[in-house]
């Protein structure tokens, strides 16, 4: 979301109440709005197909197949997204803009080959029982996703975040529309007007890229000159999503809590519930992560980089490090505090929501510590952001190499263990990297003129 912190900081300059509302409302729409669209428009075909998909039971296959193309698409196109962020963000400052087009070219092509290979792969070895029909659309889907996720990328450096959420609302609108319209076909046609729908999507972010950006060259391998080459980018990328996705992969496979769906793919009833309905529930924590750390602490670390180019003096060098300092401490502390709102909302409130949707209270507990998960994994995103921004590659990559290594041991022991400790696992892994980000970002602060002065000059 590189930029959006100038977006913010127009609207807050105002320091009005209406200000400050329109931009926590802003950054959530930004940072949540295409997760919550994608959410409510699985959920919309689910409820308005039952009356017509025959078998029913499609639906719920079709609701699971899109899980895995999220999911695999992301942890395929992981090694891509952070390395290629930070190719373009340094071409952009060295004002050489005709790279962006030809580059996003030549990315989507890698994105199309890797997913579009393993996705021929998973289907010619697993899904042979499956039509063919759906094996294709299984392969088609991730390509278009996966090719999603780097557009996104790429229009993280347009600022134009209004459009980009234009083209998401469309774009979810045409995946209903055409997945009703099929849904009679079932599982191939709710999975075809999925694919439709996403083609639309990738088309409309697309297209805003090649509005925004010309290029003499139609495409471009350059990022993967050995000078541009950041593999800790790359392994970070692929090892947070793999983080994000292992305790859910192993509870769709546990014997004890997962059942197959269609083909080789799993689903857990007793898990994916509670998960889903907590990763709502942080749209608050997102746009206060967004707020708080893109806008206050980015203009701080603009102010102290520019005073130790221009040779300030060192009291406010300083000065502008301290800023920094409580900027990232009062983000993170306001995260802490919207999102315990939002816990004790759910505790409250959640009983009467999981009857209304017909789920047996017996969730409770689950929701309770998933919810408490999922905000911890706010405040990792909005710490890590920030180590980012310092240029701490190393750091992140033990962090993220120790999200994989402990929330698979974690959840290992709790699956082992009885259902009352099902999502402690992710949780105290969460909990665990906070504590050792915090300790690891204030360790930094602490010698940072040091290292811009001596180990970066």
């Amino acid at each position: 979301m590189a930029g959006i912190g100038f977006e913010l900081r127009k609207i807050l300059k105002g320091d009005t109440l209406a200000g400050a509302a329109r931009a926590y409302a802003y950054a959530g729409l930004i940072s949540s709005g295409p997760l919550i669209l994608s959410i409510l428009g699985i959920l919309i075909i689910g409820l308005m197909s039952v009356g017509y998909t025959i078998p029913r039971y499609a639906i719920v296959q079709f609701q699971v197949s899109v899980t895995y193309l999220i999911a695999c698409s992301l942890i395929v196109t992981g090694p891509l997204q952070l390395s290629f962020t930070r190719f373009i963000s340094d071409r952009l400052f060295e004002k050489r803009d005709d790279l962006v087009l030809s580059t996003y070219n030549g990315v989507v092509l890698l994105s199309s080959a890797a997913s579009g290979l393993v996705g021929l792969l998973a289907v010619g070895l697993a899904f042979r029982g499956e039509p063919l029909a759906y094996r294709m659309l299984m392969v088609a889907g991730g390509v278009v996703i996966s090719n999603i996720w780097v557009a996104v990328i790429f229009l993280s450096s347009v600022k134009q975040y209004r459009q980009i959420l234009f083209v998401f609302v469309l774009g979810y609108a045409c995946t209903v529309v055409f997945s009703l319209l099929l849904n009679r076909q079932g599982i191939s046609g709710l999975l075809g007007g999925f694919v439709a729908g996403h083609v639309v999507l990738l088309a409309g972010l697309s297209g805003l890229i090649y509005r925004n950006y010309r290029s003499p060259r139609f495409i471009s391998f350059e990022m993967l000159d050995r000078r541009f080459a950041y593999p800790s980018l790359a392994l970070v990328g692929l090892c947070f999503n793999v983080g994000v996705w292992l305790d859910k992969f192993m509870f769709w496979y546990a014997p004890s809590t997962g059942a197959q769906v269609i083909g080789p793919l799993h689903a857990s009833v007793i898990y994916d519930i509670p998960v889903f309905m907590a990763y709502i529930c942080v749209m608050p924590g997102m746009a206060a992560f967004l707020v708080r750390i893109e806008a206050d602490f980015v203009e701080y670390y603009d102010a102290f980089y520019e005073a130790v180019r221009r040779g300030a003096t060192l009291r406010h060098i300083n000065d502008m490090r301290d800023m920094m300092v409580t900027s990232v401490r009062a983000g993170l502390f306001e995260i802490v505090k919207i999102q315990t709102v939002v816990l004790l909302f759910v505790a409250v409130f959640g009983p009467r929501l999981l009857q209304a949707l017909h789920i047996s209270t017996l969730y409770m507990p689950l929701l309770l510590i998933d919810v408490i998960a999922a905000s911890l994994q706010i405040l990792l995103l909005g710490i890590l952001n920030v180590l980012f921004y310092l240029d701490e590659r190393r750091v992140v990559l033990r962090i993220c190499v120790a999200f994989v290594a402990l929330n698979g041991t974690l959840t290992a022991i709790t699956l082992w263990m009885a259902p009352d400790y099902y999502g402690y696992g992710f949780a105290l892994t969460l909990l665990i990297l906070v504590a050792v980000s915090v300790l690891a970002l204030d360790r930094i602060f602490g010698r940072l003129e040091y290292e811009t002065y001596m180990l970066r000059n």
